[in-house]
């Protein structure tokens, strides 16, 4: 088994947890605003570079628990609920096959996982690099379907923006065998813009382990891309005080009960719903496109996980957010106040997302 395979690793997960079917590598480190500049002009793709993942202040990490101690009933039911869903629509008998999207879809692979195997299912659990623009792993996925057949492989992250990754996975398993490339077999906790198979909701919340990086995704990095095999990470060992990633998953698998388990129902939610969250979404980005005069969409990031983490990772412009006086944004609009950043109360018009970061452009005042 490939869990047992000296190569690969768990990272600060449990090793029984995951296995990252990734090289860990140590690069030289690039600075946030030297980072924006080469992404803007094109020198660098993205995931040919990282910058330093500094430590949660003590104010950002008291949010992650606030956010973990006010949402973790929820994280409890609607990760029973998705894995009722894939265990119902799964080939039984078979090897069950869980493709985290690395790093976002870490969390909630390893709450999967671990809700399937109390469902009675056998089932192995990856964490696999996809890059935008590049693809997935396919080295990666080749040895994932060494173990489990490739219908009944399911990938997770843990929710959706704008459809970037969604839309990268669709193009990456066209013409493999196996998958549906029209409608791949994408699992999240929250879609905002109708592109998984299967999610609990399509309400953009205040995701825990939405608002911490490294610290709750088993201490590896960002993926980065290789063109000779699998791709890479670093580990991030400077962040080993910070880690939240096995505290996180056991706060929330703690409060799965017989009667929980019971009780458990498939996620459902109607291709209706799904089309007109697509729809919305795509309307909302055309529209802060043309008001603010952004060039690309890959410069705005929807959706209150999406719209911190670039406040962390990227230079940022402007923030939205639906309300100023909503508890969930409230990380979002402190890290902006501290970088300077123009915020704005959008209101309605931002649905259905809660808040927007725009990113800026490079060599505009």
């Amino acid at each position: 088994m490939l869990s047992r395979d000296p190569a690969f690793f768990s990272g600060s997960y449990a090793p029984e947890d995951i296995t990252f079917l990734l090289r860990r590598t140590v690069i030289d480190l690039t600075p946030v605003d030297l980072k924006e500049r080469y992404l803007q002009d094109g020198r660098r793709h993205y995931s040919e570079m990282l910058s330093e993942e500094r430590p949660p202040s003590p104010d950002h990490m008291a949010v992650y628990k606030a956010a973990l101690r006010d949402h973790k009933e929820r994280l409890a039911r609607e990760t029973l609920a998705l894995a009722a869903a894939i265990a119902a629509e799964s080939r039984a008998g078979e090897p069950l096959g869980l493709v985290s999207l690395v790093r976002a879809g870490c969390p909630l692979g390893v709450l999967l996982r671990r809700a399937l195997r109390l469902l009675g299912r056998d089932v192995r659990h990856y964490g696999v690099s996809i890059i935008r623009d590049r693809g997935i792993d396919h080295a990666a996925l080749s040895l994932v379907e060494r173990e489990c057949r490739p219908e009944n492989i399911y990938f997770v992250d843990g929710w959706t923006g704008k459809g970037a990754i969604s839309g990268e996975l669709s193009r990456s398993l066209a013409g493999r065998d196996g998958y549906d490339a029209r409608r791949p077999r994408l699992v999240v906790l929250a879609d905002l813009c109708g592109g998984s198979l299967l999610s609990a909701s399509h309400e953009d919340w205040l995701i825990p382990f939405g608002l911490l990086g490294a610290p709750v995704a088993g201490l590896i990095s960002r993926s980065l891309w290789a063109d000779d095999g699998l791709h890479k990470c670093m580990v991030w060992e400077s962040l080993r005080e910070a880690d939240q990633s096995r505290d996180f998953v056991d706060t929330v698998s703690a409060l799965w009960t017989p009667e929980m388990l019971a009780a458990a129902r498939p996620a459902a939610v109607s291709d209706a719903a799904r089309a007109e969250c697509g729809k919305r979404s795509a309307e909302l980005v055309r529209r802060v496109m043309r008001e603010y005069g952004v060039d690309t969409p890959n410069r705005i990031k929807p959706g209150i996980a999406e719209a911190t983490r670039a406040l962390l990772r990227r230079v940022p412009d402007h923030v939205l957010v639906h309300r100023l006086d909503d508890p969930d944004v409230r990380l979002l609009l402190s890290l902006a106040r501290r970088q300077g950043v123009g915020i704005e109360e959008a209101g309605a018009a931002l649905h259905p997302y809660k808040a927007v970061t725009i990113i800026r452009k490079i060599g505009a005042a």
